[in-house]
């Protein structure tokens, strides 16, 4: 059973921004925290945000605040990831994953998305 399915990759110009999905089983969707972590190669994961299974709180990393919003549509158990301004430092790919705990460290997600690559063109 997948868990959690990721909308696919992009290739965007620097500056723009994009709108990605992460759709989720019931059993996932309801009363999981619902977080984005990135890889690039040669580093480790890093987070992004996230968002309460409430849909009432959010964070994110200090690098993409300004530029980022997530937000969970509960009708269709889906959650959204949208960034601005993209740089092409951005580049890399990006993962849902789903918790029952609230934590930027990835360590604390049960349940991942497949991945999906997001590239910034300069």
């Amino acid at each position: 059973q997948e868990h959690l399915v990721e909308s696919g990759g992009v290739l965007v110009q620097a500056g723009g921004s994009l709108r990605l999905s992460c759709a989720a089983s019931v059993g996932t969707f309801s009363r999981h925290n619902i977080a984005w972590f990135r890889e690039v190669p040669a580093k480790d994961g890093d987070f992004v945000g996230v968002i309460s299974w409430t849909g009432t709180s959010t964070s994110y990393a200090d690098s993409v605040k300004d530029r980022s919003t997530i937000s969970r549509d509960s009708a269709k158990n889906t959650v959204y990831r949208e960034m601005s301004s993209l740089k092409a430092e951005n580049t890399a790919v990006y993962y849902c994953t789903a918790g029952t705990v609230r934590s930027n460290c990835a360590i604390q997600y049960n349940y991942w998305g497949q991945g999906t690559q997001d590239t910034i063109s300069s």
